[in-house]
């Protein structure tokens, strides 16, 4: 410390809080080397926010639900018509429910068609060897370039002697 008259009071303070600053630094430094407390580890699971929203499964009350085909299974139907509902004008509601029947009727005939079709494809194997390999290129002078060509309901050649459609593959 500074004793003699000349030190005024605020030099004094001045080297108090210096000794203070240093004083706290080194505790902070010898604190930061200090080992951490041993206590015993918790055995409970900690789920994170992100695993449990992430994580949760919202078909395993029924796994087919969303499988491609499953709207048969379900319980679908064209809703019936109270007092208060819209009938179209010009016709009574027996009508308007009949044409609402036969539109449902539609619907989930062409549904049942396209689940008919589904998983059904060309084995690129099958294609590549009716095809050829490219030894030859017979493939690419055909006149299709070794494509498969999809037959069409209506002719669009533009003559009147093409074959029509007939339904068949």
């Amino acid at each position: 410390g500074c004793y003699s008259p000349h030190c005024s009071q605020h030099t004094i303070n001045f080297i108090k809080m210096k000794t203070a600053v240093v004083f706290t630094a080194l505790l902070a430094s010898a604190a930061a080397f200090a080992p951490a407390p041993q206590g015993r580890p918790s055995t409970a699971v900690q789920e994170t926010f992100f695993n449990k929203v992430f994580g949760m499964d919202l078909f395993a009350p029924n796994p087919e639900v969303n499988t491609y085909g499953a709207r048969d299974k379900k319980n679908l139907k064209v809703g019936k018509i109270g007092d208060s509902s819209y009938v179209p004008s010009g016709l009574t509601a027996a009508e308007y429910n009949k044409v609402r029947e036969q539109e449902a009727a539609k619907k989930a005939a062409n549904y049942k068609k396209n689940v008919a079709k589904a998983g059904k494809f060309l084995d690129y194997t099958d294609f590549y060897t009716k095809r050829g390999t490219d030894k030859n290129e017979n493939w690419f002078k055909s006149v299709t370039r070794g494509h498969d060509m999809a037959k069409t309901k209506y002719d669009w050649s533009g003559t009147n002697d093409a074959k029509g459609y007939d339904g068949k593959k």
